[in-house]
């Protein structure tokens, strides 16, 4: 079993990092996945018999890591996923991006829409609106290194608006170039209401791995 680094858990929530390359659920690849790992950790911890509710309540793409939260309980699930309709919870990501940018902070707007292919187009007529704001913390060797504000949270949203502006994410095999390195996307940080006590809960975890060390502020 892959080890589950857990930055937070209590009766209602359990918050923890997804490691790049975990899927966040089980699909046809029958790879691992956080919710078959966190539910295996729950049944061993607590000795519980059956089956283990855990209800996921957002995502990360397979190849990106980050912070994530899940509910232990279909009541905390439900007002999670309230949240996020309600945009009261807040995801803050740091992604590389090939290039410099002309200007270093502000918005992007746009509509996508998600194709049977899996691939996102941009500005279609049936397309949902897509919004972040972006800031550049560092630049080097024509690489920038993001802090990016997540407003909406559509399918491959940051990927899709960095490429389509010409600066495709380092390593995304998708939408920028076949080179077969990690994708440098990373969800550092993650805010939102407590279900049950409503307490504004925050927390951070700095991406590792050899692109990130380029950069010193993050």
């Amino acid at each position: 079993m892959t080890n589950l680094e857990i930055l937070y858990e209590d009766n209602h929530i359990i918050v923890v990092v997804k490691k790049p390359n975990i899927l966040s659920q089980a699909d046809n690849t029958h790879d691992i996945d956080m919710l078959t790992l966190i539910k295996s950790y729950l049944k061993e911890k607590y000795q519980k018999p059956g089956n283990v509710y855990l209800g996921l309540v957002h995502r990360l793409d397979r190849p990106v890591g980050g912070v994530m939260v899940f509910a232990k309980t279909s009541k905390a699930a439900s007002r999670l996923s309230d949240q996020i309709r309600e945009g009261k919870m807040h995801k803050s990501y740091y992604a590389v991006v090939k290039g410099y940018l002309n200007e270093k902070q502000g918005t992007f707007k746009d509509k996508l829409e998600k194709c049977e292919n899996k691939k996102v187009l941009l500005n279609t007529p049936n397309g949902k609106d897509a919004v972040l704001n972006y800031k550049v913390i560092e630049e080097k060797d024509n690489l920038s290194l993001m802090d990016i504000d997540l407003i909406t949270g559509r399918f491959h949203q940051i990927r899709v608006q960095f490429s389509s502006r010409n600066h495709p994410l380092y390593g995304d095999q998708l939408y920028g170039d076949q080179d077969k390195k990690q994708i440098a996307l990373f969800a550092y940080k993650l805010s939102f209401l407590h279900p049950t006590t409503k307490e504004q809960l925050t927390f951070e975890r700095k991406p590792d791995g050899e692109i990130w060390q380029k950069f010193t502020q993050r």
